[in-house]
């Protein structure tokens, strides 16, 4: 599993960055989920007020 994140519904608010308890994700020039620290937990995925950001279950995407 891997949360996928849709660029185009992005704004980079920083939403998902605050409530994540792996610190998984980076906010730059675009966010970037770093994998290997990502347990999977749907918090970022449900705090998205866009709608940008879904878990990824082999070749599955579910949005929070």
């Amino acid at each position: 599993m891997a949360v996928n994140v849709d660029e185009r519904r992005c704004d980079r608010c920083g939403a998902c960055v605050g409530v994540c308890p792996a610190d998984a994700l980076m906010l730059a020039d675009s966010l970037e989920v770093v994998c290997t620290l990502c347990t999977n937990c749907n918090r970022c995925v449900g705090i998205c007020p866009f709608g940008a950001l879904s878990l990824k279950i082999g070749s599955e995407l579910e949005n929070g």
